[in-house]
């Protein structure tokens, strides 16, 4: 008869080896990771987006919230309830399964951090990226708010990457090099989410942005859009450097995953994601 401890060793066993059996999609192309930001799909579930991620033949995805939450329209009250429950942390687990069931690495967990959210919340977050297996967590947030994000990110034992946009008009928001210079100082767990196409539509240069900041920076958003905060549109058609930065990664052989972030207009999205994603592997032929 199996002792208790010998039985969970063999489940343990049995769940790495069923896991193991799905396999791991290969999305490295000459070195670099090329994944997906899973807001991309945000027209549809989680399942549904696991799906055509799998289809597609993405193997890392910076998992945006939208994806994990109570459905949109829950009342704020109630998210809020849950964003500081046991069962978040739960449901993460359930979450993690999925992707690892269909060969999918979440390399990151999208979650925002606003300044009304307590630090219950933030904290909260900050575990469930660690349930879902990541220590890093790309965010939408305030220069303002990186001191406190910061120490509870030390408390937590994770990493927040800043997410820009091209806001030049409010000091506040994340849009400049100096609002990421600003952030970081004194504060060793902020880092940079390096959106290139809004960095491109507020007229800076991400090829000499990443090669002053590389060390600093936790993925990119693969986008395009014209200068002077022109519109997103289809790739190859803006103005934002996706074939050199691409290069760039490759010739450097920096760790920094390349995230698709779909999001000008197209028609079917999981058609269109492919494009996105088939142009960048063409990039790095």
């Amino acid at each position: 008869m199996m002792t208790r401890r010998q039985f969970a060793e063999l489940a343990v066993v049995a769940a790495t080896a069923g896991s193991a059996a799905h396999g791991k999609i290969n999305s490295k192309v000459n070195g670099v990771m090329l994944g997906a930001q899973s807001y991309s799909f945000r027209d549809r579930p989680l399942d549904e987006a696991i799906a055509a991620m799998k289809q597609i033949g993405i193997g890392y995805t910076e998992l945006w919230q939208g994806h994990i939450e109570p459905k949109r329209g829950t009342p704020p009250e109630e998210l809020k309830k849950w964003r500081t429950s046991p069962q978040a942390l739960t449901d993460m687990a359930v979450v993690k399964k999925k992707f690892a069931d269909a060969g999918i690495q979440i390399y990151a967990l999208n979650y925002s951090f606003r300044k009304n959210h307590t630090d219950e919340e933030v904290a909260h977050g900050m575990k469930m990226a660690r349930a879902l297996g990541t220590k890093w967590i790309t965010a939408s947030s305030t220069v303002d708010q990186a001191k406190r994000l910061n120490d509870l990110a030390g408390k937590n034992g994770v990493v927040v990457a800043m997410h820009n946009h091209d806001n030049l008009k409010d000091p506040n928001e994340y849009a400049t090099p100096d609002s990421f210079s600003r952030a970081m100082s004194g504060n060793p767990n902020i880092r940079i989410n390096l959106d290139i196409g809004h960095f491109t539509a507020a007229n800076f240069d991400p090829i000499a942005y990443l090669n002053q900041h590389h060390d600093h920076i936790v993925t990119l958003h693969i986008k395009d859009r014209k200068k002077d905060h022109g519109a997103n549109v289809v790739f190859g058609e803006g103005e934002t450097p996706i074939k050199p930065v691409l290069q760039l990664l490759k010739t450097k052989k920096w760790k920094i995953p390349a995230m698709v972030e779909y999001e000008y207009k197209g028609n079917d999205t999981v058609a269109e994601v492919k494009k996105c994603f088939e142009y960048m592997k063409q990039a790095l032929a």
